[in-house]
């Protein structure tokens, strides 16, 4: 049987990446480790055990500020109760908003977008609608 485990991303600061992923959007600091021969380190975050589902890798290669995000990645999703609520309280922790609640375009899913420390787009989905594709049914 196979299981998704994790994404990886490369971030400029870990300690502020962390602090996003923990304080920002209530994910836990999972594990972290140094690997001081190869110069980098790894902190896991998540909603969950990794044994219940899948993470976030934040890898901070030492010494590496930024990345180009390229044109392939998309973003990270993530399914909130109160999409108008999250996106307030994560706009009042001074994180950038990027598009308000609303439906998808072309549907009736109600989503909105946030950015990391890094410009990782991150998709705000309601609930009810995750799972659902763009009509939300």
């Amino acid at each position: 049987m196979a299981r998704y485990l994790h994404t990886m991303l490369r971030v400029g600061n870990l300690d502020r990446s962390i602090e996003f992923y923990t304080n920002v959007l209530g994910m836990k600091l999972l594990r972290k480790s140094e690997n001081t021969e190869y110069k980098y380190t790894l902190a896991f975050v998540g909603y969950q055990d990794e044994s219940e589902g899948a993470v976030l890798e934040l890898t901070y290669n030492w010494g590496v500020e930024s990345y180009d995000i390229g044109t392939a990645f998309g973003h990270i999703a993530i399914g909130v109760d109160d999409i108008a609520a999250t996106v307030e309280k994560i706009r009042a922790t001074g994180a950038k908003v990027t598009r308000e609640p609303g439906p998808v375009k072309g549907g009736t899913t109600v989503i909105a977008f946030v950015e990391d420390p890094d410009n990782y787009k991150i998709e705000l989905i309601a609930n009810k609608h995750a799972g659902h594709g763009l009509t939300g049914n």
